[in-house]
């Protein structure tokens, strides 16, 4: 620990368990002052579909500790269904999470770090949002519009001192992917995890992206913005 996030402040949705309780941790062996939000609860319960919960979770938490320097818009669900079966409603579901509350996170976020000084905003995407991705085309839209609205929401906030970054694991081993792997092994005939290890070698560990966000949070990467990092041992970058 070199303490390189001393005295500052950070908030991660979805912190409970996973790549958003990983990345907390990392945040906070580096000295931060981490809130964790959870609808399962955490230090602040917090459901990303509901915007004015969002808002003051991050008003509060800013007006709390007299600053915020770190956002990280993780919380997040899947859908494993092909798209042609996949109902309104439950497409309506995943984005209402998985992007409309990154986007109240990360303009709510922009909001209190522009009146600031500035700060970090990190949207966690995937790789599926870079790639079509059968079996969770949903889920993969969602990831798809989370790296735009990184994008663009750095270049609109750039004169304010705010970075934004996105980024975009491969499959990682947490809960969620376990969840879903008999009904991916199920639906592509083979086991599902030697489809994964074929493409990107192993499953990430949450530990990992949780260092990816450190570097994201910290001035290390002060010249980095409107960029999606990819973290996926070399899947996207594999024809076969």
């Amino acid at each position: 620990m070199s303490g390189e996030l001393e005295g500052r402040v950070a908030l991660v949705t979805g912190a409970a368990q996973g790549l958003g309780a990983a990345v907390s941790d990392a945040l906070a062996g580096e000295g931060a002052t981490v809130v964790r939000t959870d609808v399962a609860g955490g230090d602040v319960t917090l459901d990303v579909r509901d915007e004015g919960a969002v808002r003051d979770a991050i008003a509060g938490a800013a007006e709390r500790h007299g600053r915020l320097d770190v956002v990280v818009a993780n919380a997040g669900v899947a859908l494993v269904k092909p798209l042609a079966e996949t109902s309104l409603e439950e497409w309506r579901g995943l984005m209402q999470i998985n992007l409309d509350g990154v986007f109240v996170t990360a303009r709510e976020a922009a909001l209190q770090m522009a009146a600031r000084g500035g700060g970090s905003i990190i949207l966690m995407a995937s790789i599926s949002g870079l790639r079509g991705s059968p079996l969770i085309g949903t889920y993969a839209a969602a990831k798809a519009g989370v790296i735009s609205l990184a994008k663009t929401l750095a270049l609109e906030m750039r004169d304010h001192g705010v970075r934004v970054n996105a980024i975009c694991p491969g499959f990682i081993d947490t809960a969620m992917v376990r969840d879903h792997e008999a009904t991916l092994t199920q639906a592509i005939g083979m086991p599902a995890l030697d489809v994964i290890n074929a493409k990107q070698g192993r499953l990430g560990t949450a530990n990992e992206v949780g260092r990816l966000a450190l570097f994201l949070a910290s001035d290390r990467s002060r010249f980095s913005t409107a960029e999606a990092f990819v973290l996926d041992g070399g899947s996207t970058g594999s024809l076969v």
